[in-house]
């Protein structure tokens, strides 16, 4: 611990460990620091040129009868903390890879295989339906029976006409579904098209299909965001979502998309809240590893996110992804 007046803080002592600027910071950050204390990230500048993280912890200490400020400064090397970190981030990154390369996979057996082989089924069910006798009463009469057999055969065969209709409108439905999620596995719009109209498709589906009122804003982009970014977005929207339709029990939700010196991506909704603070620390239960999930694919592209949330006065998450340089300079 290192413990000095402010004056001797700085000094060569414990300075030339210090990078200017981070000099500078901690020189401020001890100006202001009260009875609570401050904490600073900085490197530390080894004889051999080597620069090792760490992290000092700063609280003011009693003054004794002195009229000059005391602090004591704990300091942390962080290195094998930041190795860690670096090991785990990449990690994830490969494990995100991993699981999109699979969801691919899956998408397209759905798309090749199972869907062609469902709308077969439901191509050659219509067929049969259509052969399927509609005498009325009068044509039965007429072939010899009675008008009680006719009422019967009559109802008997439009009952069966009436299954056969909710057995087509199922099979068709199957196939709707299936084709959904092959979408949302791999969105093909994303990657011939781009980030807005796949943000605009997933919108469409998710307010027609849970009728929650949805507002989307999106302001033309004119810089492209890498793949890998586009999707952490996308991907971003399908979980924010997600838990709307599960949790939430909101009315409206709200989807911005707009460009500065990085993309923004804000959805708010109107539902029943939560405490981030308490999902964060249990990471399962409502939410949990969604939020996780959305953190750490905002992460591994270079982004930002944030989540505000107050029990009973909805949610807002916000996603900050920088442009590559070049698009950066262009814009």
């Amino acid at each position: 611990m290192v413990k000095c007046p402010l004056e001797q803080v700085m000094g060569s002592s414990f300075r030339r460990f210090l990078s200017a600027a981070d000099q500078a910071a901690l020189r401020s950050l001890l100006k202001r620091t009260a009875k609570s204390g401050s904490k600073i990230q900085a490197l530390l500048h080894a004889g051999d040129g080597v620069q090792l993280p760490a992290h000092l912890s700063i609280r003011p200490l009693a003054k004794n009868g002195s009229k000059s400020a005391t602090f004591g400064i704990v300091v942390t090397d962080m290195t094998e903390a930041r190795r860690n970190e670096e090991m785990l981030r990449a990690l994830t990154h490969r494990v995100v890879q991993v699981q999109e390369a699979e969801r691919g996979r899956v998408a397209l057996e759905l798309h090749d295989n199972i869907t062609q082989l469902l709308c077969a089924v439901l191509a050659r069910w219509a067929a049969l339906a259509n052969k399927l006798p509609a005498r009325s009463p009068r044509e039965i009469i007429l072939a010899g029976g009675s008008r009680a057999t006719a009422a019967a055969v009559s109802r008997g065969e439009k009952a069966s006409r009436g299954e056969v209709m909710k057995l087509s409108q199922m099979l068709g439905q199957t196939v709707e579904e299936v084709q959904r999620i092959a979408r949302n596995l791999r969105p093909s719009v994303l990657d011939e098209l781009g980030l807005v109209p796949a943000l605009r498709a997933t919108c469409t589906e998710f307010a027609n299909r849970t009728g929650v009122s949805l507002k989307l804003a999106c302001k033309p982009l004119t810089a492209r965001l890498p793949a890998e970014g586009e999707l952490a977005l996308y991907r971003i929207l399908q979980n924010a979502l997600e838990n709307v339709e599960k949790h939430a029990h909101a009315r409206h939700v709200t989807v911005r998309l707009r460009q500065r010196a990085f993309i923004q991506l804000t959805i708010n909704d109107d539902g029943i809240g939560f405490d981030p603070e308490h999902h964060a620390a249990r990471r399962k239960g409502k939410g949990g590893l969604g939020l996780l999930s959305m953190r750490e694919r905002a992460t591994y592209v270079g982004g930002d996110f944030k989540i505000k949330s107050i029990r009973g006065a909805g949610t807002e998450i916000e996603v900050l992804i920088p442009l590559p340089p070049s698009a950066t300079a262009a814009n």
